[in-house]
């Protein structure tokens, strides 16, 4: 329930925005309210990812192994009227990683991920529909359609025994499109999204830091079940201190 697909842009280009909750992972959710006002509980398979950062080549750091010894905690609310919905959706979670060598270290350790997503849709009339959402946390990057690590490392020299930590990396995604309807067999989506996560300081110079994506199309839909289109899209990627940036812009024209 953390991910809302309805935010989902009518795009041709597949992979989606860069700052959407996406990711459809096995759970076992209730549903207790359902209608105008919908709950949903549920308990998602656990998972996330470390950065080793600029100590990736440390022979200490190639037996600390990550476990979840917990489910995920997510839950989502639900509003429903004529003139669309408003969503706000939780997510709870545990992430430890142990240090298997027996050496002078103990890298072991854990944090606690944490992320709310606020999503809509709003019927701006019969031809338009705006798809929103807001979310923000630490340590959920793996929800994310297009996110880097869930950890990083921050230095901790005081401590001769643990002289490096792991921290959750805070992220905020942002999601804005527009759909409209020209007519019966016209339609078009232009928006934008991006995503900003606050790497930790001995993460690598060259780690992501931020994605920027947007993209505007024309679809024809001359008889049911047959579309064909045109989109101009356009992303940026931008890394941690490096200085690195990279933009890529693309036209693509599919047929269905």
């Amino acid at each position: 329930p953390f991910m809302d697909p309805d935010v989902f842009p009518n795009s041709l280009e597949y992979w989606g925005p860069t700052g959407m909750v996406f990711f459809r992972n096995v759970q076992v959710r209730w549903m207790p309210v359902k209608g105008e006002h919908s709950l949903t509980l549920a308990l998602e398979r656990p998972g996330a990812s470390g950065d080793q950062g600029v100590y990736a080549d440390r022979v200490e750091l190639q037996n600390v192994k990550g476990r979840f010894p917990m489910p995920d905690i997510s839950g989502a609310y639900k509003y429903s009227q004529d003139w669309g919905y408003v969503r706000a959706a939780g997510m709870l979670r545990l992430i430890k990683w142990d240090d298997l060598l027996d050496d002078q270290f103990d890298l072991s350790g854990d944090a606690t991920g944490w992320g709310l997503n606020l999503s809509s849709n709003l019927n701006a009339g019969k031809k338009d529909v705006i798809r929103l959402q807001l979310v923000f946390g630490e340590g959920i990057q793996n929800y994310m359609n297009d996110s880097p690590v869930d950890i990083g490392i921050v230095n901790n020299f005081s401590n001769p025994v643990t002289p490096i930590l792991g921290k959750p990396v805070p992220i905020v995604g942002l999601v804005a499109f527009l759909d409209h309807t020209w007519s019966e067999k016209f339609t078009s989506s232009v928006g934008y999204s991006r995503q900003d996560n606050d790497n930790t300081e001995a993460q690598s110079p060259d780690a992501f830091r931020d994605g920027q994506y947007a993209l505007g199309n024309v679809l024809y839909t001359p008889v049911p079940n047959v579309m064909v289109g045109g989109e101009l899209q356009w992303g940026r990627r931008e890394n941690f201190s490096d200085g690195f940036q990279s933009d890529g812009l693309k036209v693509q024209f599919s047929f269905k």
